[in-house]
């Protein structure tokens, strides 16, 4: 089974409020919301740079 990557955060209060409080009003957990906004961070890369290879590529 594919196990997920855990990533230790930090945050300061302000930020971690509000990431909580969008997340509430579009009905996500605070842990979705930043995988939301993480994985809209990657489309926009990738739209302006080109697609990103996964799994890494050996050379």
């Amino acid at each position: 089974m594919k196990k997920d990557k855990h990533i230790g955060l930090r945050i300061d209060d302000e930020t971690h409020y509000k990431i909580f409080y969008i997340a509430d009003y579009e009905g996500r957990s605070g842990s979705g919301q930043i995988l939301h906004a993480m994985r809209k961070c990657i489309r926009e890369f990738e739209a302006e740079h080109g697609k990103i290879p996964y799994p890494p590529q050996e050379t």
